[in-house]
């Protein structure tokens, strides 16, 4: 976003130590990365869409691999270079979200 500055990019070492609040999120090829199971299409599609809502709110678009019963979530501020604060905030926004709404639905 303009008028931000430099963003701080974090190392491997300080980004594996933040995951610990994010327990499901891996650290590989200079990506946060999340995969989803669900029961089917449907779900999978409404999870994408929610996603897509949280990362425009929050001005940082994920990578996503979408499958029939699989969800694919990829981090990186591109235009840092590495993982900032963008992608733990986002990481953590989803992740929130996202068992919210499985929980929800795998209770019913």
């Amino acid at each position: 976003m303009s008028g931000e500055g430099k963003l701080k990019t974090y190392s491997e070492e300080e980004i594996k130590d933040r995951l610990t609040s994010l327990p499901e999120w891996r650290y590989e090829n200079g990506f946060l990365i999340r995969e989803y199971s669900t029961k089917n299409w449907r779900e999978t599609i409404f999870l994408v869409n929610t996603i897509a809502s949280l990362a425009e709110a929050h001005w940082h678009h994920p990578d996503m691999e979408v499958g029939y019963k699989k969800l694919k979530i990829k981090l990186t501020t591109h235009e840092a270079g590495g993982i900032t604060d963008r992608d733990f905030k986002l990481a953590s926004e989803i992740e929130k979200t996202v068992r919210s709404l499985l929980q929800k639905w795998h209770s019913s």
